[in-house]
């Protein structure tokens, strides 16, 4: 018998859980037609279906009329919804809010359509996590987990309909604020401190709560990687005042949202001098290796996204962690929640997520990867190099079709209004759990580089660059090449650009003035989308940025290196994005300057205008 869409399941019977994807995974494709079934019944009316299929809901049909799409394609039918028009032109069902994403469209955040049941599909989904853990980490009902979780900004659109993160919709939701006693999944943040719109208020407080109930957390973590080393970078600038608090018993008097003070107050109880005290020892110590396990002795694991470009934050986090595992649970984004790590414990660069067939009905566009015989393309610039060696092909294979090894695109059909569309995202077939194929996430189509939630693509890099550069031009330089990469080597990383200048005149001696380099440092941020400024401005989660001068001969030097891998020399093009520390090193060996921008992009949430 197969199971519902979306079963109904108490997270506190792992037992049950484990049987349910076990229902889901062996049922592979069954499943996956009976959601297409659904959706195509429900929606075959709207306005955008029934311009391909005549109110029809052949699953034939819909493969061969409907056609793959990416978000400039959709755009135009969201944002009519946005400004009011019936939810009816893409789906029967009421659309109750807009999601943003990270990825942006005219440097603005792309609106995914989201709807109420599309709630109870993620509180499923979360659900399904715990049943995984149990199998593989014990007594994880016998304490607390120290998850690090944040709201960001919404605006309302011309509808009313709000427009925000995928993560603030659903901590916002009732489905998180009312969700049912579940043992195996306390935390020590109270819901307030969550969401807390102040971000700062909002992390002093729940690693406030986290240092108090040291000895309950089992785990901590939080949604990337980028997040939680913030946190860390956070406690170093701030033990001594939560040490304070904790002697004290007194929360901080900046701390001023009533309800973070309150439910703060509550956990922070009496002064407890001791606990201080053992917690200001451990910081006393010179090194900050090992600090989690230190903090947090019962630990069991660390739960972040490591895979994707939060993959850089790796040893980083090795350093800090103690020897803990490092977990990625899940695979999701603002377009839909699609799969699990059925093998929790698995080494990083082996994480692979089981897509459950019940979320949406998936399609896959082949990648095929196209290799020099005598170099592999990562030799300079990495993964996202792979995006210039890459052939798309437009014809879809099914989830059940796939092949092991091969590498494909996402492409999804959602129960919320989305229809064959590119997430964007490739993946490779690395095994089988039943009959569910396992992806690895290998990288974002056309991103090159990301900090964070930031993700910027080599056209965007491009205008900034070429906005940038203007200020040069006026006073006889030109930008001859340029490269750059994402230097997470301190907290919170920050984009580095290489320039090689040269003057009209051919003078070999190049004197640039602070200030103006400073600008083109500003004004390359300040092109840059609203997810980018964002992060620098409102989370702090990006520093400022840095262009590096290198000197005459420099990316002369780095074709050398290069061809020296076995590149081909007629086919060699300079990398806009670069990954390889050798390749790094030689370019800082030629660094004659370095300059960070002073200043702050401007950044507001971004304003829809009635059409």
């Amino acid at each position: 018998m197969l199971p519902r869409m979306i079963p109904s399941y108490n997270p506190n019977d792992s037992e049950y859980g484990l049987k349910l994807l076990e229902d889901l995974t062996t049922n592979v494709y069954e499943v996956q037609q009976q959601v297409l079934e659904e959706i195509l019944a429900k929606n075959a009316e709207t306005e955008y279906l029934k311009g391909f299929l005549n109110g029809h809901h052949d699953k034939k049909d819909f493969k061969n009329k409907v056609p793959v799409v990416n978000y400039e394609d959709v755009k135009p039918y969201i944002e009519r919804i946005a400004n009011g028009e019936t939810s009816e032109i893409i789906s029967a069902q009421k659309i109750s809010e807009l999601l943003t994403s990270s990825g942006t469209s005219g440097g603005q955040p792309k609106m995914m359509p989201s709807t109420v049941e599309d709630l109870d599909r993620k509180t499923f989904f979360y659900n399904l996590l715990v049943p995984v853990m149990n199998k593989y980490v014990d007594g994880l009902d016998q304490g607390k987990g120290m998850y690090l979780l944040f709201i960001k900004p919404e605006i309302s659109t011309p509808s009313g309909l709000v427009a925000r993160p995928v993560l603030s919709s659903y901590y916002k939701s009732s489905n998180f604020r009312n969700r049912p006693f579940n043992r195996f999944n306390i935390y020590t943040s109270p819901d307030e401190t969550i969401l807390c719109s102040d971000s700062k208020q909002s992390m002093y407080c729940q690693l406030l709560c986290g240092l108090v109930q040291r000895d309950e957390v089992l785990r901590v973590g939080a949604v990337f990687a980028s997040a939680f080393l913030r946190a860390i970078k956070f406690l170093e600038d701030y033990w001594e005042e939560l040490c304070s608090n904790i002697s004290s018993g007194i929360v901080s008097a900046w701390i001023t949202d009533s309800s973070c003070q309150n439910a703060v107050s509550l956990v922070l109880g009496k002064p407890n001098p001791d606990l201080a005290d053992l917690i200001r020892h451990e910081f006393s110590n010179k090194s900050m290796e090992g600090i989690v396990k230190r903090l947090w002795p019962r630990t069991k694991y660390i739960e972040v996204i490591v895979t994707g470009s939060m993959a850089q934050y790796i040893p980083t986090l090795e350093f800090y962690s103690g020897g803990l595992p490092l977990i990625s649970t899940m695979y999701a984004s603002s377009e839909c929640y699609f799969g699990i790590n059925f093998n929790p414990l698995s080494k990083p660069h082996d994480v692979a997520y089981t897509l459950l067939p019940n979320m949406a009905y998936f399609e896959f566009l082949p990648v095929e990867k196209h290799h020099e015989e005598v170099a592999p393309c990562n030799s300079v610039s990495g993964q996202d190099c792979a995006n210039a060696d890459e052939e798309e092909n437009l014809e879809t294979v099914d989830l059940v079709d796939v092949k092991l090894g091969h590498y494909y695109e996402l492409v999804v059909t959602t129960f919320t209004g989305l229809y064959r569309y590119r997430v964007g995202d490739i993946l490779m077939v690395t095994g089988f759990h039943n009959k569910a194929p396992q992806f690895r996430f290998m990288h974002r189509r056309n991103v090159v580089l990301s900090i964070d939630t930031d993700k910027t693509n080599e056209e965007d890099l491009l205008n900034a660059v070429t906005q940038a550069k203007l200020l040069l031009e006026r006073l006889g330089f030109l930008l001859i090449e340029y490269t750059s990469y994402a230097d997470t080597s301190s907290i919170p990383g920050h984009y580095v650009l290489f320039w090689e200048l040269k003057t009209k005149e051919n003078n070999d001696t190049i004197e640039l003035e602070t200030i103006i380099m400073e600008q083109c440092c500003s004004t390359v941020e300040q092109s840059l989308d609203s997810v980018y400024r964002r992060c620098r401005r409102k989370d702090n989660s990006i520093g400022p940025l840095e262009i590096r001068i290198v000197q005459h001969g420099t990316f002369d030097a780095l074709m050398d290196f290069s061809v020296s891998q076995g590149s081909s020399v007629n086919q060699y093009k300079t990398p806009r994005c670069i990954q390889s520390e050798e390749a790094i090193r030689i370019l800082d060996s030629r660094v004659v300057g370095r300059f960070f921008s002073k200043s702050t992009p401007l950044w507001e949430p971004f304003r829809m205008e009635t059409q």
